[in-house]
């Protein structure tokens, strides 16, 4: 992060940095630290000369972020969160008196499923803490690291060293059509799987293959894929207007019951999916942080087939 002061940089420029760049507005900014807009305007003004960049400018009637700005958030927010971790107060924090917004990252049915509960309780215990969630990229980056999430839940495949990993719970891929398929007629067998209808993939990097079709292959089978969409919730919608063949995991059972779909056991050896939890050791010491980790771990818990 370049600054071209050759003084040290007040650790509350740095605060008002990273609030600035989560709401883009100096108003928005001002209430958030308790400012008046004047005040957070002057401190705007000293961010801009101590990074040598505008940071925010004027779009319409909005204020969006520069391309410096967006290149630095992420090193600003984890810089900051490194220093409230380090002069946070005693795990006994009352947590109703927290101002933090704090980032979950997982495919969308994780924020479809368990939203409600994991807001209810945010209202309940911590009404300071906003959560904001992220559905996973199409590419792999750091995100844990660079602190562009705090929390990542579903099927944690980092293999970065530094990264807490905890297994909630194992779980297996299901079939899913529409009701009155007639996939569901009758004995279903591995053969009658890849025939007798086509198949849709959830897929983030829009594979057009996968683990089932590795189980039918050492089967000498093959079964015909139409395409690929990114989220479950939107392959849920094609397979309940269609005689797609879809596929999801038990945290997409809410999801599917109440587009009246229909899930089934698949025919076939799958590999289990490890399901859990993904965050970097600066939180570990975290009030808040502790409890956004065990908040999810027991919203998750109550789900069909849960840890």
């Amino acid at each position: 992060m370049r600054v071209t002061q050759s003084s040290s940089l007040d650790l509350n420029l740095l605060v008002a940095l990273d609030v600035l760049l989560d709401e883009q507005s100096v108003g928005g900014a001002a209430r958030r630290l308790h400012l008046s807009e004047p005040a957070m305007s002057r401190t705007l003004g000293r961010i801009r000369k101590a990074l040598g960049d505008p940071v925010l400018v004027r779009a319409g009637r909005q204020m969006v972020p520069t391309p410096h700005a967006l290149a630095v958030q992420a090193e600003v927010s984890a810089v900051v969160e490194r220093a409230r971790a380090l002069f946070a107060p005693g795990r006994d924090a009352d947590l109703r008196t927290v101002r933090r917004t704090l980032t979950i990252i997982g495919h969308d049915a994780i924020a479809a499923a368990c939203g409600a509960a994991l807001f209810a309780r945010a209202a309940e215990e911590a009404p300071g803490i906003r959560v904001r969630f992220l559905a996973e990229s199409h590419v792999d980056a750091p995100f844990l690291r660079e602190g562009t999430a705090d929390l990542e839940v579903g099927v944690v495949d980092t293999t970065a060293p530094e990264v807490h990993v905890e297994t909630l719970h194992e779980d297996r891929m299901m079939g899913v059509v529409r009701a009155g398929h007639p996939l569901l007629e009758g004995e279903l067998t591995a053969e009658r799987f890849a025939s007798e209808a086509d198949h849709l993939i959830v897929s983030r990097r829009g594979k057009l293959h996968g683990p089932v079709d590795t189980a039918l292959a050492e089967l000498g089978l093959k079964r015909r894929v139409v395409g690929a969409v990114g989220t479950f919730p939107a392959s849920l919608f094609i397979v309940r207007d269609t005689d797609l063949v879809g596929l999801i995991s038990s945290w997409a059972l809410p999801l599917a019951a109440a587009l009246d779909l229909v899930t089934f056991d698949v025919p076939l050896q799958l590999p289990p999916l490890q399901l859990g939890l993904a965050w970097h050791p600066r939180h570990d010491a975290d009030p808040a942080h502790a409890w956004l980790r065990r908040t999810v771990r027991e919203v998750l818990a109550e789900w069909p087939g849960g840890a």
